[in-house]
């Protein structure tokens, strides 16, 4: 009896693909984590209310950080289903899924359709891309847009399309006006890196690419226009305490380079190996597969430039590399390349291997699946999340069975067994975050939970107040009324009665001034995207918490 190998078919990717896509919009009505997320929410909020899209505005005051295309995008979803936190979240992740839509057709175009499927997969149980739908911020638009924007200007060259040229630069003008000038470099080095590595020296001399240059200028005309609007226009203003700020300036420098020398407004303190370890924990459960990838890449590229591709390993090595020079150093920064890491990851998955280098990949990927299994099983014997209830139990044991039982089932070709596994494991660490340990957490952010409170308990509707020195982002974004800011030491107090969001010192000045206050609800506060051990552990959690409240003042 001859016994051949049962390969993975396609359809079973397909489905692992759905499940993959339906975990990532898991988290899409999870409350919205301060600062950033809060902050954005409520600046795009206050562009709807005000009917004014032109100008970025926080907490009242003119704001200068970010540029606008995440805001137009976020407010024209509010614009379309109100003011919501599945509404916030719901651009962004779409702006991901176009983002693994591209990812396939670019692995598609430079390998095979199995490595694009299995990219796209591993593109959408990496941790911090699975994250980053959960808090949303400018990184799952940027993410998108980058991929889509190489993959065009990609085509633009390689069919001579000037269609393709538009569009490429359309998506990069779009990337530049998400993050700013900074989001030229993956795209820039994975066109001009395949180039110079493969000595193309015409091609990237070609008159298009000028063209290129020009048609990014023209398309980020609006993001000038806004910028040179609210502030150039109106030197008397402040920004960053101080007069005469050119919002152009801030966009063509002080935002990008400015952090990168660490000469402009928003200084931070570099660390060059800050991405290495960041990526050993944000790219899992493919991580040490990724540097095995890049390692084993390098190294037989080497050999053979001309025949092999450098557009993924340029536009993710110079991020990288740049990154990891710069002085402004946040985790999340590295998503916008994981599309390219993907695809890298997923052909050095898709070789002819010996058994031998097989049983290395297999023995990493156990470690690293028992390492993520053993974290939930601590985070849930200390952190006890109150959302865990039976049936999210149920839900983890049983893909913690199909873990075990279902690769073997699909497949007897070893790698991807390997790989079936790594998916299942991500699912189980992702749905149980989503469903059990960011709900439970979220308690924990007393703005948003003391906002949703009064949104639901103030029958009267009288006038809520917050003081001016204690405002947060995620009370303004979830009052359905507008929150009257209030100074404590000029007494500016609305018509009483009022409601009040405060912590218990200011409550405490309140009635020492003799104000009659009625407490109505107490919140226990923590800065939620600020985790440390002894607040994960609920028999020490107490000593960190504080308190605010919410109460009626007559």
């Amino acid at each position: 009896m001859i016994l051949t190998n049962i390969r993975l078919s396609n359809y079973w990717l397909y489905v692992l693909i759905a499940i993959a896509a339906l975990v990532n919009f898991s988290g899409l009505f999870i409350t919205i984590i301060g600062p950033d997320g809060t902050l954005y929410a409520s600046i795009a909020k206050t562009m709807v209310l005000k009917n004014n899209y032109i100008e970025l505005f926080d907490h009242g005051t003119d704001w200068l950080d970010k540029p606008h295309f995440p805001f137009w995008v976020t407010a024209f979803s509010f614009k379309l289903f109100g003011f919501s936190t599945w509404a916030y979240k719901l651009p962004g992740i779409l702006f991901l899924m176009m983002g693994a839509v591209y990812t396939y057709l670019f692995a598609k175009n430079l390998y095979s359709k199995q490595t694009a499927l299995w990219s796209v997969l591993i593109l959408l149980t990496a941790q911090h891309i699975v994250l980053s739908n959960t808090d949303v911020r400018a990184e799952p638009y940027l993410t998108g847009l980058i991929i889509a924007a190489v993959f065009h200007l990609y085509l633009a060259n390689k069919k001579n399309s000037y269609l393709q040229l538009i569009v490429g630069c359309l998506f990069t003008a779009c990337a530049i006006m998400t993050k700013g000038m900074f989001a030229l470099v993956p795209i820039a080095g994975a066109i001009a890196g395949h180039f110079v590595i493969t000595r193309e020296w015409r091609q990237l001399l070609n008159i298009k690419w000028l063209l290129g240059f020009v048609l990014i200028l023209i398309f980020i005309v609006p993001e000038l226009y806004c910028l040179y609007y609210q502030f150039d226009a109106h030197p008397e203003k402040v920004a960053f305490g101080t007069h005469g700020v050119s919002g152009i300036k801030f966009f063509f420098w002080d935002s990008q380079f400015g952090r990168f020398f660490n000469t402009g407004p928003i200084k931070g303190h570099g660390d060059p190996t800050f991405f290495v370890h960041t990526l050993l924990w944000a790219f899992l459960p493919w991580s040490l597969l990724l540097f095995c990838a890049i390692y084993h890449y390098i190294k037989s590229g080497v050999k053979s430039v001309k025949t092999y591709e450098w557009y993924c390993i340029s536009a993710s090595l110079l991020t990288f590399l740049l990154f990891s020079a710069s002085k402004f150093q946040l985790p999340h920064y590295l998503n916008i390349v994981f599309p390219f890491f993907a695809i890298l990851t997923a052909q050095y998955l898709n070789k002819n291997w010996l058994p031998k280098s097989i049983r290395i990949i297999r023995i990493f990927q156990i470690v690293v699946i028992s390492l993520l299994l053993l974290v939930i099983g601590l985070v849930t014997y200390f952190f006890q999340p109150d959302e865990l209830n039976w049936s999210i139990g149920m839900l983890l044991t049983v893909l913690f069975l199909v873990l075990i039982i279902l690769p073997n089932k699909l497949t007897s070709i070893p790698i991807e067994k390997i790989f079936i596994a790594s998916i299942i494991a991500s699912f189980i660490v992702n749905l149980f975050l989503n469903l059990a340990f960011y709900p439970s957490l979220m308690k924990y952010q007393a703005a948003s939970e003391a906002a949703v409170w009064i949104n639901n308990n103030n029958p009267n509707n009288l006038p809520v107040a917050e003081f001016e020195e204690q405002y947060t982002s995620a009370f303004d974004f979830y009052m359905d009324k507008q929150a009257i800011k209030i100074d404590s030491h000029a007494n500016n107090f609305p018509t009483q009665p009022f409601i009040l969001y405060a912590d218990e010192s200011a409550v405490n000045q309140l009635k020492n001034k003799g104000y009659k206050v009625k407490n109505l609800k107490f919140f226990s506060r923590y800065w939620v995207s600020r985790l440390k051990p002894v607040f994960l552990n609920k028999q020490t959690r107490k000593k960190e918490l504080s308190i605010t409240q919410v109460v009626l003042v007559n």
